[in-house]
């Protein structure tokens, strides 16, 4: 099983890269302050587990089981999701078996038992050590600047003991030793990150075999949101052409005939009808093309996708800045559902975000293209209300991409997308 790195997603890390380096240690303290509440509600767990347990011993746990084995996957639940959240998904085993023998006899259970004692304990050592490392060099980097607002018994002992605080020099010294704890804390706790996740990454995971089970309903669920997408693009392409080209085809047809039927009793009119079905037609041309482009935008095939998100920012209503960072061409068919996620995306920030401004970000990390469009609109934006977000997530699901909508009331609203990039 696979350990979840808390830069998953940065691409690879330099040693030298300090900057680099920097950030993976905050996201690795992020992750550790994120599992430190796992760790007490493990903890707790674990002790209300083992006291039940006790307590059937002599005859009166019995009753108390099934309500702590369900707290027991109730907290696991919760570490499940929080590591979701930092690499590959942990999917919920569904409620506890009813009945006690079902319960203490399903494997997930089992291995639920053993996480809590395993992250109640070691885990909580882990996440207090790997928090006070990065907090010991804040703290020691920054004691010249407030070191004379402790009493003078404080500033002595502000050295770990090492020296007596007592002027400046002494306390520059206690900023030294500050960066030394911040080296140390670059280099130790994105590891100890990870070897806290571990428990939980092998003990709450799916059973063996399960991961080929749910890639399945995966596969099923995607090629289902792929075949209503499809199903969903002729019928939008078929509304154009009926809708649009068909009838400014069908005026032509009629304005050549009004102009043949003119030509014997006034040539004059008839060369106005002609003028009217040549505008028609030019107008059912433009027609055409629109939905020529909406099915495969030329500038797709011709140059690249940072271009072709360049010409639709410069046709949106609201200022638009494109940040594209694409060395290398991704499949054509990911380049277009990218291309129609920025056009939807772009399409709804014009008619309901009343945006001051856009921003779109493509990047291409490995094997993946990642898409952020951004907005400073009022925000409330929602799938349930039809604004093409349902079309987003499916299209983007169909290439077994991932979406993320962010959009509190007042905004700003966030749309994050991620394809794989030789789907």
């Amino acid at each position: 099983m696979p350990i979840p790195d808390p830069a998953a997603g940065r691409g690879p890390v330099r040693r030298w890269d300090v900057v680099a380096r920097a950030r993976l240690t905050l996201d690795a303290f992020e992750h550790l302050a994120g599992g430190l509440g796992t760790t007490l509600l493990a903890l707790l767990a674990f002790l209300m587990v083992a006291a039940t347990a006790l307590a059937c011993l002599v005859g009166v746990g019995l009753p108390l089981m099934p309500a702590a084995l369900r707290g027991l996957r109730s907290v696991a639940n919760r570490e499940r999701a929080r590591l979701s959240r930092w690499g590959p998904e942990l999917v919920e085993p569904g409620p506890v078996p009813p009945g006690l023998r079902s319960a203490l006899t399903d494997p997930a259970t089992r291995r639920e038992v053993g996480w809590v004692a395993v992250h109640g304990t070691l885990g909580l050592v882990l996440t207090l050590v790997g928090l006070t490392l990065p907090l010991s060099a804040v703290t020691n980097l920054t004691f010249p600047l407030w070191w004379r607002l402790l009493p003078p018994e404080e500033a002595a002992t502000s050295a770990m003991g090492l020296w007596v605080v007592r002027d400046l020099p002494g306390a520059l010294g206690v900023g030294l030793l500050g960066l030394g704890w911040a080296v140390v804390s670059m280099i130790l706790t994105p590891g100890i990150a990870r070897l806290q996740a571990w428990p939980g990454r092998r003990l709450l995971g799916p059973e063996p075999g399960g991961d080929l089970l749910l890639r399945v309903a995966q596969l099923t669920a995607t090629r289902a949101a792929a075949l209503d997408a499809h199903a969903a693009e002729l019928r939008r392409i078929e509304r154009s052409l009926h809708d649009g080209t068909q009838n400014r085809i069908v005026a032509v047809s009629v304005l050549l005939g009004a102009a043949r039927r003119a030509l014997a009793r006034d040539p004059a009119g008839a060369g106005e009808i002609l003028e009217r079905a040549q505008d028609a037609a030019e107008q059912a041309l433009a027609e055409l093309r629109g939905v020529i482009r909406g099915i495969l935008p030329p500038v797709l095939t011709d140059r690249s996708l940072a271009d072709a998100l360049t010409g639709l920012a410069a046709a949106c209503p609201v200022p638009c800045r494109i940040d594209a960072d694409i060395p290398v061409r991704c499949a054509a068919s990911v380049e277009a559902t990218a291309y129609f996620v920025a056009a939807e995306a772009l399409t709804n920030i014009a008619r309901h975000s009343r945006a001051r401004h856009a921003t779109v970000s493509v990047r291409r990390d490995e094997d993946r293209l990642h898409l952020q469009i951004t907005d400073d609109g009022d925000g409330g934006a929602d799938e349930r209300t039809g604004s093409g977000l349902v079309g987003i997530r499916r299209r983007t699901e169909a290439h077994d991409g991932t979406f993320m909508l962010t959009s509190p009331a007042g905004g700003p609203t966030t749309l994050t997308v991620s394809l794989p990039c030789g789907s």
